[in-house]
């Protein structure tokens, strides 16, 4: 009988055959790397129309399909598959580092943890003022208020599953709702939920490419109207791929 693994690390992935196999190659090094070989890798293919679900299965990873385009979906479905003591969600167009994971494991080990998350960067640098000070502060506010980004979010199995999973109520924005309530959670329990600073997790700079600094911040300035993030019209960062260049 083979045992359970410890940790799961969740991907929701629509579309992403070209960085899918980086996410996972770098999930694979930073466990070698330290140490730990108790984990699983789930992917849920959020409908994709292109070779995500195949590219994660030639990769080693669970599949999971989720039909219905949503985030919060996504994670969910791939989380029920799971089988982790601990769940760690990871975005398909993001690499763990080893030193993240160290961070992590090690916070773990210390007990009083319900869950956290990472201040992040981007794979690049290349790109204008507004994209540099929006990661800026969006770090200051994550630190600051203990909400975790997408890109990297860990927490107890079944907090995750008291809590209710993430909100499908909403397309974007699902994070920030599972970070409240896992505070909550936490707290009634004596458990925190921590904001890690250790080694920031390294995300995909790919929507400066196919928005520009400035279209970027016409969409967020319009995701801020009230009820947006319940709309996929209105989360079209998220949902809606521009042509090749």
């Amino acid at each position: 009988m083979t045992a359970r693994p410890r940790f799961s690390v969740i991907i929701p992935a629509y579309n992403e055959e070209r960085l899918l196999p980086r996410t996972i190659a770098s999930i694979r090094e930073s466990f070698a790397a330290v140490g730990e070989s108790s984990f699983e890798i789930v992917v849920c293919d959020n409908n994709s129309t292109d070779r995500t679900g195949r590219v994660a299965e030639e990769s080693g990873a669970k599949v999971v399909f989720e039909p219905h385009n949503q985030i919060s979906r996504a994670r969910n479905a791939a989380a029920e598959r799971s089988e982790g003591e601990w769940l760690l969600f990871v975005d398909a167009d993001t690499s763990l580092n080893a030193d993240l994971l160290a961070a992590t494991l090690k916070r773990i080990a210390a007990g009083g943890l319900c869950g956290g998350g990472s201040t992040l960067r981007f794979d690049r640098t290349d790109f204008g003022a507004i994209p540099t000070a929006l990661i800026w502060l969006w770090n200051k506010i994550s630190v600051t208020l203990n909400l975790a980004a997408g890109s990297y979010l860990f927490c107890l199995r079944y907090a995750w599953e008291e809590v209710g999973g993430f909100d499908e109520r909403v397309y974007a924005g699902e994070e920030l709702y599972f970070s409240r309530r896992l505070k909550l959670w936490g707290r009634a329990r004596q458990l925190r939920f921590k904001i890690l600073q250790d080694a920031p997790i390294v995300t995909s700079a790919r929507k400066m490419d196919w928005y520009g600094q400035w279209e970027l911040l016409r969409h967020i300035i319009l995701l801020s109207r009230p009820g947006a993030h319940k709309r996929q019209e209105s989360c079209g960062l998220w949902y809606v791929r521009p042509p090749e260049k």
